[in-house]
């Protein structure tokens, strides 16, 4: 005898399962973000194949190499060398299809929308879109569907779905890194993880909250049961990780702050197990991201010998032995040096020259055959004061030791002192053993692909951008442009407080600026801009090079739009027949026609001079001409920097510096961008902020 089915529930009577509904929820964020996610790698694959064509894909994977087979064999290139090294066969650059160039133009105008930058933000538009966009979607999976004042469990679903983002975006050696090509390391996908961490905190805020009112609501004991006890527990936590990860405790100290985030969530990860059962699976995929890095790290780790050079008491070179190549221009590794006990303090500092088979500068010392790598420590803090002081102090002692053996060598023949001098004529180098990890980072552009290169940087940014311009000096004028490279005109810009701080890197910067002179289809000009007038007589002889006083930073806006103008026999101001209305004042300030060069503390003679007479003079639209005495000057002189070539073969700009600087920057290109991108031929963008984020 049959009874037929058994009545169903009805929907509005049916007693919500959080346990069988929540997971569901945590399964389709996965689906998105991991869509999201695939979706980013997939729109990169044209770049990294172009990158892994280039030879910048993957660079120092598994660490900075010693190059045994190529030792003897490696040309350091001098000030006194000849013109060996440049007058090799010279493989001709293949300029792009207008069509190609058009089509980079217009997607250099629609990304120009994502690099606006507002201040004391730290992020971009683009950013903030993936922010915003990260965020609605944790909400709507927490909220849709869900009865979260009565049973909140939805929101610590989601909490621990989180996980997996948190920390694949932490670490150094992740593989959206490695697949999205060079420039996309952990420091530039850094922000995903603090922002999915504050929105974890916030699923169990939410969630342990909502239980907490649950719970006084119905008088329900909160702390004693294992459950509610080590949930709160958790929370606490979490809460300390957070407030502990703020920018300004990051600042204060970033050993306090990494010590705290470590132990944090290991604690955490305790406590979330011991909560619930559903969190264990969320737990093993952060620590697979986790021993992972950790093993990357393992080969990627060199201890070499080194030696420090206290330029002066606010820089220190760092030039490490044996480390021929397996980097690309603009990366940076995490350095230890064994002295006075710091043993355990890793610093990030970037590598200023190219590898040794691109390079133009000799390195690491004199002593050696030109190998290895250079790093620059700024005085910013303890550790970068203490290492300048100990090679100080050791480089004196060594100095003293010199004048004690001059004084015996004098003693037996004091009648003669031909042979000795008095003072050693040297700087001694102090010696030294590092631990060096790396390398991470680097740039996003490949410089060789754009005719028209702009650097920027600020103070010690200049370690990134001389970098860079080691490496594309190196590959155009010494190696004849081997993956046609397009490169023909560099503005390097570098903005310092006093003079003296333009020694710290002179003896990178002529070898350089010399190799260029001797190069016809290659120009550079450097534009050092001092704030401060603190000892002007410490002006190298550098090339082809303006050393201005300004009053403050120049604006990078009118130095690219100086870089991006067509040179022009008769300036079209105002003092210059451009208005007709005899009330208008001229505010050019004598800088029409020859410029006044009364600002100009320094100008070094260049080597070659581009000469622009042979070249067809373009008008420049009147809407680029502004009335502003600093404008007219520098339109003025943009002749008589840069050999013109013409427009449509694209402009890279990398900038370094504090983040006030990248931010000009950034603006700058975005709206130079969507002005002209398509007449340029698409502008790039590389930033590397040179503080706390």
């Amino acid at each position: 005898m049959s009874f037929g089915t058994a009545p169903s529930v009805p929907a509005a009577l049916q007693v919500y399962n959080s346990y069988l509904i929540d997971p569901q929820w945590q399964t389709k964020f996965s689906i998105i973000w991991g869509s999201c996610l695939g979706a980013s790698l997939l729109f990169a694959v044209p770049r990294l194949a172009r990158s892994i064509r280039n030879g910048r894909a993957f660079a120092g994977f598994f660490g900075v190499k010693e190059d045994w087979e190529g030792r003897g064999k490696y040309e350091a290139v001098t000030e006194n060398s000849d013109n060996s090294s440049t007058t090799r066969k010279r493989t001709k650059s293949r300029s792009p299809s207008s069509a190609v160039r058009t089509v980079e133009g217009i997607l250099s105008v629609i990304r120009s929308v994502a690099l606006w930058t507002l201040p004391g933000l730290g992020l971009n538009a683009g950013q903030i879109f993936v922010i915003l966009a990260y965020l609605i979607i944790v909400l709507i999976c927490i909220i849709m569907d869900s009865q979260l004042v009565n049973n909140s469990n939805r929101a610590g679903f989601l909490a621990l779905a989180q996980l997996p983002v948190v920390f694949l975006f932490a670490t150094k050696n992740s593989i959206v890194s490695l697949l999205l090509g060079p420039g996309h390391g952990y420091e530039k996908l850094n922000y995903i993880h603090r922002w999915s961490g504050r929105c974890l905190f916030l699923g169990a805020v939410v969630h342990g909250s909502l239980w907490i009112r649950n719970h006084l609501q119905y008088n329900i004991q909160i702390i004693g049961a294992q459950k509610e006890t080590s949930g709160v527990a958790a929370l606490g936590v979490l809460g300390g990780i957070v407030l502990t990860s703020f920018r300004p405790v990051r600042k204060w100290s970033w050993d306090f702050f990494w010590v705290v985030h470590v132990l944090g969530f290991v604690a955490f990860f305790i406590t979330i197990c011991y909560h619930t059962v559903y969190a264990p699976p969320w737990i093993f995929p952060p620590l697979a991201f986790y021993a992972a890095d950790i093993f990357m790290r393992m080969l990627r780790v060199r201890i070499k010998d080194a030696d420090l050079t206290a330029v002066d008491s606010n820089m220190t070179l760092i030039r490490i032995r044996d480390c021929d190549t397996n980097w690309i221009a603009g990366q940076h590794v995490r350095l230890r040096v064994f002295f006075s006990g710091r043993v355990f303090e890793s610093h990030p500092l970037t590598i200023m020259n190219a590898p040794s088979n691109v390079t133009c500068l000799a390195t690491p010392s004199s002593r050696e055959s030109g190998r290895g790598i250079i790093l620059g420590a700024r005085v910013t803090g303890d550790w970068t004061r203490a290492l300048n002081h100990y090679a100080d102090v050791e480089a004196k002692a060594v100095l003293a030791q010199s004048a004690v053996w001059v004084a015996e060598k004098k003693a037996p023949s004091s009648d003669d002192d031909s042979s000795v001098s008095d003072t050693p004529t040297f700087v001694p180098e102090v010696p030294v053993q590092v631990m060096l990890d790396g390398p991470y980072g680097g740039c996003s552009l490949d410089l060789g692909q754009y005719e028209t290169v702009l650097l920027i940087a600020g103070g010690s940014g200049a370690t990134f951008t001389i970098g860079v311009l080691d490496d594309i000096v190196g590959r155009c004028a010494r190696l004849g442009r081997p993956n046609n490279e397009r490169t023909r005109r560099i503005e390097f810009v570098w903005c310092l407080r006093s003079y003296g701080g333009i020694n710290w890197f002179t003896s990178l910067l002529i070898p350089i600026a010399n190799l260029v002179a001797d190069c016809p289809d290659l120009d550079l000009h450097v534009s050092i801009y001092v704030t401060c007038l603190c000892n002007p007589e410490a002006v190298p002889p550098i090339p082809n090079s303006d050393v201005l006083m300004l009053a403050q930073r120049p604006d990078t806006s009118k130095i690219l739009l100086d870089l991006t103008t067509p040179p022009m026999k008769k300036l079209d101001c105002c003092c210059a027949g451009g208005s007709d209305d005899e009330d208008v004042k001229c505010t050019c300030s004598a800088a029409c026609g020859g410029a006044d060069t009364s600002n100009d503390v320094k100008k070094a003679q260049p080597l070659s001079v581009s000469s622009v007479e042979d070249l067809e003079i373009a008008e420049v639209p009147r809407k680029h001409l502004a009335r502003d005495p600093e404008a007219c000057a520098t339109l003025a002189e943009a002749s008589a920097k840069l050999q013109w070539v013409g427009l449509g073969g694209g402009v890279a700009v990398c900038a370094s510096g504090p983040g006030s600087l990248t931010r000009e920057a950034s603006n700058a290109v975005a709206k130079v961008s969507l002005l002209r991108g398509i007449e340029l031929g698409g502008v790039g963008l590389h930033t590397e902020m040179f503080n706390v984020q």
